[in-house]
């Protein structure tokens, strides 16, 4: 049990053109070098392409996106009598949209795309779809806490 005091966490703001909370912490986390400004033309820039693409409200576009890459289960590596072991355990529900938002990011900044608009719209709208690299990667997460099950023991 820690003896450190609990932590307050701060709640963040609604972003200013939608009022959601959830697309305010993406903005933050697509945010390099404090430059929120920046940070919120590329997700609005990104959302505006989703809306033309779509033809249906950015916003729910977006949350879907974010929700099909949310992963379940996850592995933790742990030490145990001299040897590691890949164990499985479920994620959080702040920590899976917190890797959501990672590596939705991620691998948009990877395309090929010219701008980080187009790339981010380009990424979200093949994660709408259950496509692309992000969800790759949550299918291959969950995958190898599969592999990993008989492990799952070692959870405490």
């Amino acid at each position: 049990m820690s003896r450190r005091k609990k932590i307050v966490e701060r709640e963040i703001l609604p972003d200013p053109k939608y009022q959601s909370v959830v697309l305010s912490k993406f903005i933050n986390t697509v945010m390099q070098r404090g430059k929120k400004s920046l940070a919120e033309k590329i997700v609005y820039g990104a959302l505006d392409i989703l809306e033309k693409r779509t033809k249906e409200n950015p916003l729910d576009v977006f949350n879907q996106a974010v929700d099909n890459v949310k992963p379940l289960i996850k592995v933790v590596s742990r030490r145990i009598g001299g040897a590691n072991y890949q164990v499985p355990t479920e994620v959080t529900p702040k920590n899976a949209q917190a890797l959501a938002f990672r590596w939705i990011i991620g691998f948009a900044r990877k395309r090929s795309e010219k701008t980080m608009m187009e790339r981010l719209a380009a990424e979200l709208l093949a994660a709408y779809k259950k496509e692309g690299a992000s969800i790759k990667k949550r299918e291959d997460t969950h995958k190898m806490a599969e592999a990993n099950k008989a492990f799952a023991h070692f959870r405490f």
